[in-house]
């Protein structure tokens, strides 16, 4: 046997209880509303109306008739009103059922900007906007995805490119092989081997399987050695890195390791885009978390680009951005790894005058 749909489980539960009030009715009416007329006939024959009792027989037979007349008139003109009413109103409560059915349907073969339309039952309303938003995310997934899968083809091209291309002329005798043109196909598989690394460590890190350590420290002689690290690395025209810090910092609840890669990102970001000046370390309390903030004297970000500097592979300069190494996901591994450590991260910028960068860790 078939199972019923929504839509009829619904039109005929509405027609059961009407039956079953209109039936109770009928049935009740029917066996007790004679009793009641002949009792009251009797009570007026003690009174002295006589004639009653000679017209009782024709009365209560007179009375069945009319009733059981009404009755079969009730029972087709409630059944008929009962029967519309249930309809329309299973209907009214299937059709959003079934926009969300077509929409999920257009959601299965591809297209997912459809979206449910409201609905005035409040139940159907709010499952219209769960759908809406699962599918405003849904959308957004396969927008990200369709640019990671571009930017990361855009990004391959390039050193791919430059090695095939030395490769086929070493092949063909066209050149020579030197130190020199050695370490250009070093280099270009290096970053390759980086955005490789990248792309793996943002994928666990969004995927939430970067393992977090958190545990207190202290964030001091972790600012203290890196200061010390990129000091070896910056020539005489690079730009200073200082670092300026209160006498003593308190304890902070994080992963040391990750600490040092999200400081690691942050410095390197300020010296590939300062190329003199001053890059300055800052850190501070504020309540419950200890903030450290990486400001450099570079060339700055447009406002209308801050909004993205946090997103993969974006930058305000390509040509210029892979001159300087970058892979473009720095600042993406960055955020999402200050937001697994509880803190968050923050940015402020001035074209021609510099950025900084800042974010917040709790304290232990």
């Amino acid at each position: 046997m078939a199972k019923l749909n929504l839509r009829t489980r619904l039109f005929f539960s509405h027609l059961l209880v009407m039956v079953v009030g209109l039936g109770s009715f009928t049935l009740i009416a029917r066996y007790f509303s004679p009793r009641f007329f002949v009792l009251r006939l009797e009570q007026l024959e003690q009174r002295g109306f006589l004639t009653i009792r000679l017209a009782r027989t024709y009365l209560v037979e007179g009375f069945e008739s009319a009733w059981n007349r009404s009755t079969i008139w009730s029972f087709v003109v409630g059944s008929s009103a009962s029967g519309i009413v249930s309809y329309w109103a299973s209907r009214r409560i299937i059709q959003p059922l079934q926009n969300i059915t077509e929409i999920t349907e257009k959601f299965a073969q591809g297209n997912l900007q459809e979206r449910v339309p409201n609905s005035e039952i409040s139940e159907l309303q709010k499952l219209s906007n769960s759908f809406n938003r699962m599918a405003q995310s849904l959308e957004g997934v396969e927008q990200r995805r369709r640019e990671l899968i571009g930017d990361l083809t855009h990004e391959l091209r390039t050193p791919l490119t430059v090695v095939r291309g030395y490769l086929e002329e070493l092949a063909d005798g066209s050149i020579e092989g030197s130190p020199e043109l050695y370490l250009k196909l070093v280099k270009e598989t290096r970053r390759l081997e980086r955005l490789a690394n990248d792309l793996q460590e943002i994928s666990k890190a969004e995927a939430g399987y970067l393992p977090i350590h958190l545990k207190p420290f202290n964030l001091l002689p972790l600012l203290e050695s890196l200061v010390e690290r990129f000091k070896d690395q910056l020539l005489n025209d690079n730009p200073v890195l200082v670092l300026e810090r209160s006498s003593e910092l308190p304890l902070v609840l994080a992963d040391p390791d990750r600490t040092e890669q999200i400081l690691v990102n942050l410095i390197g970001n300020a010296i590939r885009y300062t190329e003199k000046g001053k890059i300055t370390l800052t850190t501070w309390r504020a309540g419950d978390r200890l903030w450290v903030a990486v400001t450099d004297t570079g060339i700055g970000i447009s406002e209308s680009d801050l909004p993205y500097v946090f997103e993969r592979f974006w930058r305000a300069d390509r040509s210029r951005s892979r001159i300087r190494s970058g892979t473009g996901l720095g600042l993406a591994i960055t955020r999402r790894l200050v937001e697994l450590q509880n803190g968050q991260i923050e940015v402020e910028s001035q074209p021609g005058t510099g950025s900084t960068f800042r974010f917040c860790l709790p304290l232990a």
